[in-house]
């Protein structure tokens, strides 16, 4: 295959943090190429460079055996770089055809970008109908949204970012062929995710970084999923054990919740019956826009229903603020991690504070102690593995994995 992207030498290194240390791999055409790595690894700094939304420190990137430095998002389409991001960018009240239009650079009238909307859906499996508004369409539809967007530039190079983290199996076969028809058709595929059977079923290729550095490249079909997984992280990994145990007392009682959403376009909640006992993990299952955003709402007390709907330690809640519920033990680490679960231009120990005032005592007679608010945010940097230079650091300056991993830290830290 001829070579398409050649990396050579990438450093990108920030206050405290190298994210990405002497990079180098090529992708040829036509190529599905994995990028693996566990969170902080470096893998969006590195994708970033790639579309020209970050300027490495030293290095060099060749595109068809010529230089190639984008300086934007723009010059990378331009060259023929896509990315379909794992957060996408649409409107929910604008129809499809409108929210493919909001992302060209010079798009055609509305009749024609649908007549060709269709054509591209029909032609890659993708069905969707341009008339339909964005808030109606489900989580797979979405994502079918943001290819076609990217299709209609004629990429050769398409970056997907965690594609399948909110898919059913239904859509998963169906971007995978989608993936395979532009893969026959020259088109390269960089593709992040950390479901390693999917690396294995789809990609030809898989370059594993770990803490900045590409430790190994390889063809995932000859490695099992637990030699990729032990590639990642440097070590042997073992299933977690865990002992049976009687079930303890109900804590959560969630008996005939019904509520609306705050969204035009969300899912209301009917009926809803859960009882969670203590050390019991509970799942809750569904394809993404289904009502597990309402849910946790409702769970967390950002949405209140009647007092009864839901009991904690048998004291009805459901009229409840968050504060209030948190007093309780009752804590909530949100979906969103950036602007819902983190303020992202605060820093770490300020977004400590955000939810940890309370049951940490992190404030005295009306003024906060940002000492204990800086030993809190450091405990949970060392806790909970968070890759980053220091507490003062802002949100926004985390990899995902490592925001997520912060947030989390931050309620069970607290002893819910």
């Amino acid at each position: 295959m001829t070579e398409l992207l050649s990396v050579q030498g990438l450093t990108k290194a920030y206050p405290g943090v190298i994210a990405n240390k002497d990079v180098s791999f090529t992708i040829s055409e036509g190529e599905v190429h994995a990028l693996l790595g566990e969170n902080g690894a470096g893998k969006s700094t590195l994708v970033k460079t790639i579309y020209g939304l970050v300027r490495p420190d030293a290095g060099q990137m060749r595109w068809r055996g010529a230089a190639y430095a984008p300086a934007s998002p723009h010059a990378a389409r331009a060259a023929g770089v896509a990315m379909v991001f794992q957060h996408f960018s649409l409107f929910e009240a604008l129809d499809v055809a409108e929210n493919v239009a909001l992302g060209m650079e010079n798009p055609p009238a509305q009749r024609v970008l649908a007549a060709r909307i269709r054509q591209v859906s029909e032609a890659y499996g993708l069905p969707l109908d341009p008339d339909r508004l964005v808030g109606d369409l489900s989580a797979g539809e979405r994502q079918r949204v943001e290819i076609i967007r990217c299709l209609l530039q004629d990429p050769k190079l398409l970056i997907m970012d965690e594609p399948t983290s909110v898919l059913t199996p239904q859509e998963v076969g169906i971007l995978f062929e989608t993936l395979r028809k532009l893969s026959s058709e020259g088109t390269a595929i960089l593709y992040i995710s950390h479901k390693l059977e999917e690396i294995r079923t789809l990609c030809d290729a898989a370059t594993v970084l770990r803490l900045g550095q590409v430790v190994a490249t390889c063809n995932p079909r000859d490695k099992t999923a637990a030699q990729l997984a032990e590639m990642m992280v440097g070590a042997e990994l073992r299933p977690p054990q865990r002992a049976a145990r009687a079930p303890g007392e109900v804590l959560l009682d969630v008996s005939g919740l019904s509520l609306a959403s705050a969204n035009p376009f969300g899912t209301a909640l009917k009926n809803v019956h859960l009882v969670i006992r203590a050390g019991e993990i509970l799942g809750i299952g569904g394809v993404a826009g289904n009502g597990q955003d309402e849910l946790l709402a409702a769970l967390s007390g950002e949405a209140r229903s009647t007092a009864a709907a839901i009991r904690f330690r048998g004291q009805k809640i459901g009229h409840l603020g968050p504060g209030a519920r948190r007093r309780l033990g009752l804590l909530a680490a949100p979906e969103e991690r950036l602007g819902h679960a983190a303020a992202p231009e605060m820093s770490l120990t300020e977004n400590a504070l955000l939810t940890g005032a309370i049951r940490e005592g992190l404030t005295q007679r009306g003024f906060l102690r940002w000492g204990a608010a800086r030993h809190f945010a450091e405990r949970v940097v060392s806790g909970f593995d968070v890759r980053t230079p220091g507490v003062g650091n802002a949100a926004r300056s985390l990899s995902g994995g490592n925001l997520q991993k912060f947030v989390i830290g931050r309620e069970v830290l607290q002893r819910p």
